[in-house]
């Protein structure tokens, strides 16, 4: 879509968060922005001339904070007494932008009464796309023949962002559908269960349920807590139901001047005292044994890890280096933000056939702890390159976290950000690309 006789087109465009929105700002006007106020003190507007696919643009950047909109009842049924929990299963819901975000609603609106397009920078991700369509219904109400385009990238690099503005597509309707199907789920099921729960518990537990936020204590339930928390207690109930006996082992080991043999009891662990000594005292009174056979060690195979996802990163980052989930992915977004690492949050855990891991590796050759063996890597002839595995999951969203630019450590970053990038381990088994999160 282009304007008649060939004059720019003004362009809005929207990111998740403001420092994506100055961060793709960046990328596409190649620092050279002007910065104006928006509504929102938090959301700036950057505004730079580009062109999309030969069409001259009038490019203005801004951002939403997460969720422009909240899902909730009508008011008739907010009210703890105003009907029976079990009717909010078909109360009518609907949605509204909350009153902490009217700025940045007033700013889309404005912005989207002199622009022709709508281009979306969300997230490429279920999440990402709900808040795209609520960025849609915000900026059709007061336009409605904006040409509406998505962006979809998986890192906030050069390449990137200009193959994303390039290749725009229709954003997923079905995607955003399925995030507000599981959002009206979450809010039927919690609040009627948290609404019976404390009406029926609140005599027990002197529980005030008059709807007085400020002086009632509620007993909440959530759809996904209250079940995890189920599994919580019952392994906390099977260690304390558990009661340790005591055991015995028989150990043997042989010297000679080639080393130490040491032998290993099938049997394992004796409870029974008695029976443990008497054979102990067997083999005191018998010290010779005969070797009646010598098993040759087998083989074993250890293939490389899968590409890296984000369940597997919250549990490698936890087993080594005992960073909680919450924490790992603070730091894997802000350095996804900085342009280091792809987008931290994905399902995928097998590269496309289109991914140029070659030059993935070649951009780490600089590094002086492992350019050494990135180099060794890429040599033609006798070099340890080989395709990772494919882990056989793929979100069609994000490929699996991986590395996107060369770093030796940022000036503007924390003592711990430093740390982290520093001991990052570039780490590749055989062409597997592993990051680790490494902290002091």
């Amino acid at each position: 879509m282009s304007r008649r006789g060939g004059g720019p087109v003004t362009v809005l465009n929207v990111a998740e968060k403001p420092s994506v929105a100055k961060s793709v700002a960046g990328i596409l006007s190649r620092g050279s922005y002007r910065t104006r106020e928006g509504r929102s003190r938090y959301n700036k507007i950057f505004e730079f001339d580009y062109a999309i696919n030969g069409q001259p643009c009038r490019m203005m950047m801004t951002s939403v904070i997460g969720h422009l909109m909240e899902l909730e009842f009508a008011d008739r049924f907010r009210k703890w007494h105003s009907c029976d929990p079990a009717d909010l299963y078909e109360a009518p819901v609907m949605k509204h932008v909350p009153e902490d975000k009217k700025d940045i609603k007033k700013t889309l609106e404005e912005e989207a009464r002199r622009s022709d397009w709508l281009v979306l920078w969300l997230d490429c991700d279920r999440e990402g796309e709900n808040i795209a369509f609520e960025v849609v219904d915000v900026c059709r109400a007061v336009k409605q023949n904006l040409y509406i385009r998505r962006a979809h990238f998986s890192a906030l690099i050069d390449r990137e962002i200009h193959e994303a503005v390039q290749n725009l597509r229709e954003p997923n309707q079905l995607f955003a559908q399925a995030v507000d199907a599981r959002q009206e789920i979450d809010l039927r099921i919690g609040a009627s269960f948290t609404r019976f729960q404390t009406m029926l518990l609140k005599d027990r537990f002197s529980i005030d349920s008059t709807g007085d936020e400020e002086r009632s204590r509620v007993i909440s339930y959530g759809p996904c807590q209250f079940p995890t928390l189920g599994f919580i207690v019952e392994r906390y109930w099977e260690i304390q139901a558990h009661e340790p006996e005591e055991f015995w082992t028989i150990n043997c080991s042989h010297e000679s001047s080639e080393g130490l043999a040491t032998f290993n009891w099938m049997r394992g662990h004796l409870f029974d005292y008695a029976a443990a000594a008497i054979l102990y005292e067997m083999c005191v009174l018998e010290p010779t044994a005969t070797v009646m056979n010598v098993p040759h060690p087998r083989e074993k195979f250890k293939y490389p890890p899968y590409p890296l996802n984000t369940i597997e990163l919250e549990k490698r980052a936890s087993r080594y280096f005992r960073l909680s989930s919450e924490h790992t992915m603070k730091v894997a977004e802000e350095l996804y933000q900085a342009g280091f690492i792809s987008y931290p949050r994905t399902e995928t855990d097998s590269f496309s056939s289109r991914t140029d891991l070659r030059a993935m590796v070649e951009e780490q050759t600089r590094h002086p702890a492992w350019g050494p063996y990135a180099q060794r890597l890429l040599e033609p002839e006798g070099g340890l390159w080989r395709n990772p595995g494919n882990g056989g999951h793929d979100d069609k969203a994000h490929p699996p976290i991986h590395p996107t630019k060369f770093s030796s450590g940022e000036s503007n970053w924390s003592r711990d950000h430093l740390v982290s990038m520093d001991v990052y381990l570039f780490n590749i088994r055989k062409g597997m690309i592993l990051f680790k999160f490494l902290w002091s």
